[in-house]
């Protein structure tokens, strides 16, 4: 039977990348950790860099591009995103990648994976959002968005896997000493990043029956914890009534475990840990 694999390699502001598998697409979902540690992650599954059909770019922000130049330059390997973004990536990193312009709220095809594209608020210059039609199900992807708007909830509505940005904890930002007061109004402004409960409440309008798995994405190390996250959405999900629904955390150090999903079953997978080769990564 076929079967989509979905893993979070690290999700926060220290960089950002998942890594989606079908029968015939094999890509990463932003690049904002290094290349090492993506090589490390791959091979982990027993794949290899060489191998990827591409890498879809929410956004310009170094946590999810950083390792762009060393990786996807070095390798070839094609990048997909709006004519906008890859401008500023390219001012960014001032080195020549294979891009593959796609246009906002158009969708485009890899392999036998349709991706859906919307705009998301976010302080960047043209952040999307993507659902992932794979052969077994229906993948949302939504990190950096400063509040939920209808747009969103429609494009994503048919998700039975949803990455959900769950960045802070209103309470705890605001009593965090470390953040000057500009930068904790950027963060909790419409163009800044969802709280647990923004996030709450953008889930419950996307929320329904089919949906099966929510990853909470892009924690704060200093103003949120997995715990408070998860509690916040599994006590959303009960109250509108799916309380079956499995609520994932996502770490910034190591990679979360594998989803495999077959058709509308699917399994967790144990990781494992390869040495990376010396390969100049």
């Amino acid at each position: 039977m076929e079967s989509v694999q979905f893993t979070v390699f690290a999700s926060g502001s220290s960089g950002n990348a998942a890594y989606l598998e079908t029968p015939q697409a094999r890509v990463l979902i932003d690049c904002g950790i290094s290349a090492k540690r993506i090589r490390e992650c791959l091979l982990s599954l027993e794949r290899t860099p060489e191998r990827l059909d591409g890498i879809l770019i929410t956004h310009e922000h170094s946590d999810h591009i950083g390792g762009l130049r060393v990786f996807a330059a070095k390798l070839g390997i094609p990048v997909y995103c709006n004519r906008h973004t890859a401008s500023e990536i390219q001012r960014i990193h001032d080195t020549k990648f294979d891009f593959r312009i796609i246009e906002t709220g158009r969708d485009f095809q890899i392999g036998d994976t349709t991706i859906d594209t919307f705009s998301i608020p976010h302080d960047a210059i043209d952040p999307i959002g993507f659902l992932l039609h794979t052969p077994t199900s229906q993948i949302g992807f939504l990190t950096d968005i400063g509040h939920g708007t209808r747009l969103i909830a429609d494009r994503v509505k048919e998700a039975e896997v949803l990455l959900l940005e769950t960045n802070h904890d209103v309470e705890m930002l605001n009593n965090d000493p470390r953040r000057s007061w500009a930068l904790k109004q950027r963060i909790m402004s419409r163009h800044g990043h969802l709280s647990n409960e923004g996030a709450a409440k953008l889930l419950e309008q996307i929320a329904h029956d089919d949906l099966r798995h929510v990853f909470c994405a892009h924690l704060s190390g200093d103003c949120n914890t997995p715990q408070l996250a998860k509690s916040e959405i599994t006590q959303k999900l009960a109250q509108i009534g799916l309380p079956g629904v499995k609520v994932h955390h996502t770490y910034q150090s190591n990679p979360s475990p594998s989803l495999e999903i077959f058709g509308k079953k699917d399994a967790i997978l144990p990781q494992k840990t390869v040495a990376t080769p010396s390969i100049g990564l």
